[in-house]
């Protein structure tokens, strides 16, 4: 990348984190570094999980000084993966200067030698010796729980400088090894659109030699397949080199050694190793590039398994950890090659979704690409907000449901004139994401406690609830509610650091002190309002004040002890958020005044938002005689013939569940009664 393109980066970068932190670009200064660098760590954790290069990773900020024998330490986030096989830890240096800042070796030296004492510490059970209510408590008694499990640690160095040169004492501890990656400016600005580094295996040269397999074209041209057995040795070698990555085109990671079909494989792997072939499906596997030799597999490009990873998964864990012989072992692999890379997107995730049968896949694996974040999206770009002071037009609220792709809008606008006018339309102060969506929603729901499970985990939770109970219909209300509750959620994170100046779980206290209000509410805070005038009202921007600072104090108080002594936590749990839900507090009593008659919860399926309207119009006509031919003649619509002479008092009487029990009255006809009566209220 050139220089001019990574200084855009930089200054793209820079307006992210300060958005995120919801700090104005004009008052940044060099204040809120703590926020700040909480906001860029966040931002990169999200990137990184994109394109598969982290998992399930939480945030969890410490810092200490040596204590004796110990050294130093510092960590940002960090995550373990389900089989406590692998520990990602993450430190971050962040400058925020928004230009190109270059990182000496002895920094980066420092940074990972900081990884490396918090990770000492959590080997040696330092844990006791921690407050229980501080952040790294938890984490390094899980690391310590999990060292009999552990094979693979991984240090993250995450800056928005560029490191110049990666010549590193990569120091080893017994027993796990460690790997070292930084994450630096310049290979943040390539994973933001899009490159990566592809799997390429040379069998020949770096293994054990080529493998023979079956080799079908298809007539077409489209790919081609070939069948072959692995030995599950190298398999697990594969594996241990290059991790995740090679699931990037897979549904999920690795479930769990105690996960069914995953405690059975181990269960095999031990007592049977000859059945394993038999009994298990094997793998379904991508390449981009191959090349063959008498009937033989050399060398391939791109490797992806987008269906067996519990098998790889378990294979590494059985050899590694359980040091169980897996000498006999061997596994079929069925290795599809795409000749067309146009057709890669269309065809390799139904391989995955139609090849996954042996844990079940949920909605929510394959949820960002669903048609209720398309629908966001559209409607993110042409609905407009009402002007702001000293503007013609109005602007977008951006959602973001790909990442990148505000980013990649603006730079295909032309010209500086072309890019300045796009970015006063499309502020990025208001641009939204996914897991921004999915805190703004949980919170109005009433449900913090899943906000506090962090960004990615929350997302998920809401995806299984769509999942399970169907996703929202999408129009320009919902839309228009949806950025609302984002004006509600933004603002209350603006009163967090002005004028309350409170510190630490800020996102934590926003969520409670939001789902408060709007439990308190009864969801009937004026989303409308509030979307028509892009700002809340005086009467509720103090009483949201006074719920924020009252639930900051409460979680610093009592989530403790919902969190065996850890506030962050504590705020997990239902238990906390019950208790505060059920306080009394004194807050200004105006903004009660305003509130709107009917509830602003959304209907989350078509058939509760048909109850909803009929339930809204239905008590207009319950005393009404005429027939629904009349309402018909009145409103041009039409409805079943047969049904035109019946009174209409005769429907209006009927609750929504009486009528959707009618007999051969399916969804498609009360559809058509529901629109023929909201018609009708209007006339």
């Amino acid at each position: 990348m050139s220089d001019l393109r990574l200084e855009e980066f930089a200054s793209d970068l820079h307006q992210e984190v300060l958005a995120k932190a919801g700090i104005d670009a004009e008052s940044a200064g060099e204040t809120n570094q703590p926020l700040r660098e909480e906001a860029f760590t966040e931002y990169v954790i999200g990137l990184l999980a994109e394109h598969n290069e982290a998992d399930g990773v939480e945030m969890a900020y410490h810092e200490a000084l040596s204590v004796g024998s110990m050294p130093a330490a510092k960590l940002n986030a960090w995550s373990l993966s389900g089989d406590g096989a692998t520990a990602d830890l993450f430190v971050t240096l962040y400058h925020g200067t928004g230009g190109v800042e270059e990182v000496g070796v002895p920094e980066t030296r420092r940074h990972f030698k900081l990884l490396r004492g918090f990770l000492r510490r959590a080997l040696e059970e330092f844990h006791r010796k921690v407050e229980e209510s501080c952040p790294a408590f938890q984490v390094m008694q899980q690391i310590h729980e999990a060292k009999d499990s552990l094979t693979t640690v991984r240090l993250f160095f995450i800056t928005d400088g560029v490191v110049r040169s990666l010549e590193l004492d990569e120091e080893q501890f017994p027993g796990v090894e460690v790997r070292y990656v930084v994450w630096d400016l310049d290979k943040l600005s390539r994973l933001r659109v899009g490159y990566r580094e592809v799997i390429e295996l040379d069998f020949v040269n770096d293994y054990d030699g080529a493998i023979p397999c079956l080799d079908k074209k298809d007539p077409t041209g489209e790919y081609r397949t070939l069948l072959a057995y692995f030995p599950a040795a190298l398999l697990a070698r594969i594996y241990g080199e290059h991790g995740q990555r090679l699931l990037e085109k897979n549904v999920r990671c690795f479930l769990g050694k105690g996960k069914g079909v995953n405690k059975g494989m181990q269960k095999t792997l031990k007592e049977e190793p000859h059945r394993f072939l038999a009994y298990n499906n094997g793998l379904c596997c991508t390449a981009a590039e191959i090349r063959m030799s008498s009937g033989k597999l050399e060398w391939l490009k791109d490797f992806q398994i987008v269906n067996g990873g519990q098998t790889t998964a378990s294979i590494y864990h059985a050899l590694k950890k359980e040091k169980v012989d897996i000498g006999q072992v061997v596994v079929q692999v069925k290795l599809t090659v795409l000749t067309d890379p146009a057709k890669i997107m269309e065809i390799v995730p139904r391989i995955s979704k139609y090849a996954n049968s042996q844990n079940k896949v949920n909605g929510a694996d394959l949820a960002a690409n669903g048609p209720f974040h398309h629908a966001l999206e559209q409607l993110s770009r042409t609905v407009w907000a009402h002007p702001a002071s000293g503007l013609e037009r109005g602007t977008h609220w951006y959602y973001e449901r790909a990442r990148g792709s505000y980013a990649d809008d603006k730079a295909q606008q032309g010209g500086a004139a072309q890019k300045r006018r796009w970015e006063t339309e499309n502020p990025k102060q208001q641009k939204f994401t996914k897991t921004d969506l999915a805190k703004f929603e949980h919170a109005w729901l009433g449900m913090p406690h899943l906000v506090c499970l962090g960004a990615e985990k929350n997302f998920y939770k809401l995806a299984e609830r769509m999942e399970d109970n169907g996703e929202p219909v999408v129009d320009q209300n919902y839309f228009k509610r949806a950025v609302a509750k984002a004006i509600l959620w933004r603002t209350a994170e603006k009163l967090f650091d002005i004028p309350l100046e409170l510190d630490g779980y800020r996102a934590n206290s926003v969520a409670y002190a939001v789902a408060w209000l709007a439990e308190q509410s009864k969801c009937r805070i004026n989303l409308d309002w509030i979307w028509d005038n892009q700002r809340i009202s005086p009467a509720l921007n103090e009483a949201l004040k006074t719920v924020c600072a009252a639930a900051h104090e409460y979680i610093l108080d009592a989530a403790p002890s919902f969190g065996r002594g850890n506030v962050n936590e504590g705020t997990k749990k239902i238990e906390c958020w019950n208790g505060f839900r059920e306080k009394k507090l004194s807050e200004p009593k105006d903004w009660r005044d305003e509130l709107a008659n009917t509830d602003f919860e959304p209907a989350t399926t078509e058939d509760e938002s048909l109850a909803a309207e009929w339930e809204r119009v239905r008590h207009e006509f319950v005393n009404d005689s005429r027939t629904v031919g009349e309402l018909e003649a009145l409103t041009g619509k039409s409805w079943i013939t047969s049904r035109r002479r019946e009174p209409v008092y005769f429907y209006a009487e009927m609750s929504w569940d009486k009528l959707r029990g009618m007999r051969n009255m399916g969804l498609k006809k009360i559809r058509g009664l529901v629109e023929i009566f909201s018609a009708a209220s209007r006339n």
